[in-house]
């Protein structure tokens, strides 16, 4: 099959969830009546969903036969044993913690690093900055909300959309040298890496940038934590563009990888494929006590150590979706899947970022250049898709980057996204297909669509249950 063009999916269908089909007049109520935020529309009032890959994909036979394997001891589980056994064969990591998903994780170490140099220091932690190639929104507000300030230091094409380059999630590691200097390298608690970069359109980081990343951190005694929602994806990336790994296996790239970093923090619910889980891991006994100190608040936010908030069935299963996604022709498939659908917006007339793994992102921004970045334009195009095709969608610009804490004032946003997120193994071409012709019809109005205002504003984490209106001109 070397010779083929197009490649079909690589798995059989076995169960199907019916989904209904809605009129344009159903969703324009549906729509105003969950404020303007597809976060709070019904799942069943949605055709096609693409808010997030976070545990809506399918699993594997296999994770599905290893739930059966549960050990359901509230303690000393032989279930988290079979997970400390994978994290240590993947990455390598000595010390392992299961939290309910992703931001169970950041809820333990974040403040336990921030506290940590709080206490060793004597620093105030209002003065303290986290630094990040670019947080994902959790992490940014789990950061803030424990009184550190955050800044992201990503390379200089990291959201230009019309620059192709084959590592858009790096770090600028001047500006990331730069950034220690000034703010005092005792005031900054933690690097996060995120790979792929999430808010940047899914972009990977490369190894040489990981490398280079961790000797400045050690340089400055600062830790190092690798967000890794994604990171089959981002190895797979470094196997085919990164000079020196393209006969390296996906398992042998993440093995590598993770040598960068002193601890890693996983929602499972992307690439390990499960519904629900995460992992809070540190490499070795160098951070021992950050371990330490992370168990005992798990007791307390997530569970017992040996459970974190999952069940044995659940920690089985992620044990199995660990290995099963880094599967080389499910990564191929998957990553070519997202690639289909940015080449068939971008022919349409529709800008996208580079193609990336997880999602195509809409340069909502260029598409709505009448709305202004206050009147949040990815958003309003994520409604408007809805109100057209059934499809719901989710933004990755100003109303999810938010204010700044301290100054209430709205934080300038790089770019203006409309993520289209692609849970696994769950949509087949011809739903591509019907995606970028929603955009045709959606790209007809443009010049009509409304920016928005809120009506109900969280203080954190505001995109996720904010209410907004349109507002009564189109810009």
């Amino acid at each position: 099959m070397e010779n083929f063009k197009h490649l079909p999916e690589p798995f059989r269908i076995r169960v199907v969830e019916p989904v209904k089909r809605t009129t344009r007049q159903y969703r324009e109520q549906a729509i105003i009546k969950a404020g303007m935020n597809p976060f709070l529309l019904d799942s069943d009032d949605v055709f096609i969903d693409l808010l997030t890959d976070s545990g809506t994909g399918s699993i594997t036979q296999n994770m599905q036969a290893a739930m059966f394997r549960g050990d359901e001891a509230y303690s000393g589980s032989r279930s988290f044993y079979a997970l400390a056994d994978a994290v240590k064969d993947i990455f390598g990591y000595a010390l392992t913690i299961p939290t309910h998903q992703g931001r169970g994780a950041e809820q333990l170490y974040i403040p336990v690093l921030i506290k940590k140099r709080e206490k060793e220091k004597g620093l105030d932690r209002s003065k303290m900055v986290a630094l990040s190639n670019y947080f994902f929104d959790t992490t940014q507000g789990h950061t803030q909300i424990n009184g550190c300030r955050i800044q992201n230091v990503h390379s200089n094409d990291a959201f230009n959309t019309s620059v192709d380059s084959d590592f858009k999630g790096n770090f600028d590691t001047d500006k990331l040298e730069t950034a220690i200097i000034a703010a005092g390298a005792e005031n900054v608690p933690y690097i996060v890496n995120t790979i792929t970069c999430n808010s940047a359109g899914g972009q990977p980081v490369s190894i040489a940038n990981m490398k280079a990343v961790y000797n400045i951190a050690r340089k400055y005694e600062i830790p190092v934590i690798m967000d890794s929602a994604r990171f089959a994806e981002n190895a797979y990336f470094i196997q085919q563009r990164e000079s020196g790994y393209q006969d390296q296996s996906i398992e042998s790239i993440t093995r590598e990888m993770y040598q960068y970093a002193d601890g890693l923090a996983m929602s499972a619910k992307k690439d390990a494929m499960v519904q629900m889980g995460g992992l809070l891991c540190f490499k070795d006994e160098s951070m021992a006590d950050v371990y330490q100190e992370c168990r005992t608040l798990c007791v307390v936010q997530e569970g017992f150590p040996t459970y974190g908030g999952l069940e044995g069935g659940a920690m089985e299963r992620l044990a199995v979706g660990l290995y099963d996604g880094m599967r080389q022709d499910w990564l191929a498939y998957r990553i070519s899947q997202v690639r289909y659908l940015v080449e068939g917006l971008e022919q349409i007339g529709v800008c996208c970022q580079q193609a990336g793994g997880h999602a195509a992102f809409v340069d909502a921004g260029k598409l709505l250049p009448h709305i202004p970045a206050s009147q949040f334009p990815a958003h309003a195009l994520a409604c408007e898709l809805y109100k057209v095709a059934g499809i719901r969608a989710v933004e990755i610009g100003s109303l999810l980057l938010g204010r700044d804490p301290q100054t209430g004032q709205q934080l300038p946003c790089p770019a203006e996204l409309l993520r289209l997120t692609i849970p696994r193994a769950t949509y087949t071409q011809t739903h591509m297909d019907f995606i970028i012709e929603a955009f045709s019809h959606v790209k007809e109005n443009a010049p009509k669509i409304k920016g928005l205002t809120f009506t109900y504003e969280p203080d954190v984490l505001r995109h996720f249950t904010a209410r907004l209106t349109e507002t009564d001109t189109n810009g």
